[in-house]
């Protein structure tokens, strides 16, 4: 199993521990190992039972569980509690805002025992009855039973990549041949995947009945002659909007994508591109522009180390920086406020930037930049004071509490952050997770308008869950000349590979080299930090 598999069997056994009303001791051990493993690239593959009761945060108890786990597939326990629990409720736990008391509670007092009866439940107001819950609780119940019930049967676009791109190098061996391609959605690098669709230049049957797909994503083949592989490819990838949009289309045979376009007087129009909005029109003038590519990228800003909530000590996450090519770092953990997250205390952030200047002596001409991440606080100000503040080459301002705001509320309060002297860049300005959290509503016009005013950088976090601001945003934070940076929230080292994530949709948002702030080279960045001084 994978340490992500043994991560969610972990976390579902603490949660049925506690709806079960279990040991709360043990509970919170292998919730702690679960969300560890969770957060960490930690290989677990072929290590003893010895060598994972040495791992931090594991311990002999979580370590047996581990061990089960890889030699049998399966946890005894988890085994036993499922089988006591109707799956049903099992599902319930997946709905934000209940947890496994509270999942028990609808289960014992009302016989819920499945989303759509809970979801009866809250509209025959059945919840308000129950200790704990209340009319508030019952609409966040309901609101997060339909954001759930909308989200079944999608994927964020990382966690199928690999088995797509698996299958398609599967196929090309079956088979024997080259033409074989991820189309649809999957090519346009959309940020969520429905299903995978690959089309294949076959004649005969093709079958792949011997390929795992523990995901469930429903898989989709295409199947065409070698002379219609070009055009099918053209024609599955892009949306009916896109087609629409094209003069006299037609299906035609050609040896290429770019064959085609030109045969309709068009610009080649790059797959992530192919939406439907305004590229047609761009393309018929000659005006798509050259778009970012990951070799671009010069730094990366916005991560996290052992200071606060980071894996990684800020030593080991600015060698594995400049290990993988980049010229500089930005490290920014989280403020004082955050002290879910360990939040820094001035005398720390005085600590951290000690160390940074002896690392930046060793690994000279690489930089780190001392950054942080302020918490926007309620009423919009940043945490610190000035004197602190002032004190940082950079600030990426973001929200992480109170985020049941209105529009208004919401839009205020990033207003007065992007407005205040010391913000740099704007962190992920909804705060969504994709398919589990839909962001508190902003008005993205003023926003940016507001960014372009102040000189404030907007940020794209590239982490898959996130990808947020929405790429679909970005042409207008071009139009009016606000910089994206292309920042990974990186809490451990993998997590800088995020930045291909990130990349991917700043394509599908036109955005160029030049108006992605961390494009800029390290004289660049560290001479247009000192102007912001």
């Amino acid at each position: 199993m994978t340490t992500e598999e043994i991560a969610h069997a972990l976390k579902l056994t603490a949660q049925l521990m506690e709806l079960h009303e279990e040991n709360p001791f043990k509970i919170k051990s292998i919730a702690n190992a679960a969300y560890k493993l969770d957060k960490t690239d930690i290989d677990l593959q072929g290590k003893s039972l010895e060598e994972l009761e040495k791992i931090e945060g594991i311990g002999k108890g979580i370590a047996a569980k581990i061990n089960e786990l890889q030699l049998t597939g399966n946890l005894k326990e988890l085994t036993d509690m499922v089988a006591k629990t109707p799956i049903g409720v099992i599902e319930m736990l997946r709905i934000k805002g209940i947890g496994p008391k509270k999942v028990g509670q609808l289960w014992r007092e009302l016989e819920i025992e499945s989303v759509g009866e809970l979801l009866y439940a809250c509209n025959e107001n059945r919840l308000v009855t129950l200790k704990g819950f209340g009319a508030k609780t019952q609409a966040a119940v309901k609101t997060q039973i339909e954001f759930f019930k909308s989200n079944i049967g999608k994927f964020h676009y990382a966690s199928v990549e690999k088995f797509a791109m698996d299958l398609v190098e599967f196929l090309k061996k079956k088979y024997n041949t080259g033409l074989v391609s991820l189309t649809g959605a999957m090519r346009r690098k959309c940020d969520i995947i429905e299903k995978v669709e690959i089309l294949i230049a076959y004649s005969g049957d093709v079958v792949i009945d011997e390929v795992e797909n523990r995901l469930g994503v429903e898989v989709k083949l295409i199947l065409c002659s070698q002379s219609e592989f070009y055009a099918e490819l053209f024609e599955s990838t892009a949306t009916e909007e896109h087609l629409k949009q094209i003069p006299d289309f037609r299906f035609q045979i050609s040896n290429s994508e770019e064959e085609i376009y030109k045969s309709y007087n068009l610009q080649y129009i790059e797959p992530e591109l192919r939406e439907g909005l305004n590229e047609v029109d761009l393309a018929k003038e000659n005006k798509l522009p050259k778009l970012i590519e990951l070799s671009d990228l010069k730094g990366i800003l916005h991560n996290h180390s052992t200071y606060s909530d980071g894996v990684n000590t800020l030593k080991e996450m600015a060698e594995y920086c400049k290990e993988l090519g980049y010229e500089y770092l930005g490290i920014c953990d989280h403020s004082q406020s955050a002290f879910y997250a360990e939040g820094l205390k001035p005398d720390i952030v005085l600590a951290q930037h000690e160390e940074i200047e002896v690392l930046n002596k060793k690994l000279a001409p690489f930089k780190i930049f001392k950054g942080i991440e302020s918490d926007i606080l309620n009423d919009g100000n940043l945490d610190y004071s000035e004197e602190v503040l002032k004190s940082f080459d950079f600030i990426v301002a973001s929200v992480h509490s109170n985020l049941k705001m209105t529009e208004e509320k919401a839009t205020a309060r990033l207003l007065k952050a992007i407005e205040n002297p010391y913000t740099t860049i704007l962190g992920h300005p909804t705060g969504r997770l994709l398919l589990s959290r839909p962001g508190y509503p902003i008005d993205h016009k003023k926003i940016i308008d507001a960014c372009a005013a102040n000189g404030v950088v907007i940020e794209l976090n590239a982490h898959p869950y996130r990808l947020d601001i929405d790429w679909r945003w970005i042409p207008y934070c071009l139009e009016k000349g606000v910089k994206i940076s292309i920042n990974p929230d990186a809490h451990e080292k993998s997590g800088y590979h995020d930045m291909y994530y990130g990349t991917n949709v700043a394509r599908k948002g036109m955005l160029t080299k030049e108006m992605c702030f961390n494009t800029l080279s390290l004289n660049e960045i560290e001479s247009y930090f000192l102007s912001r001084k």
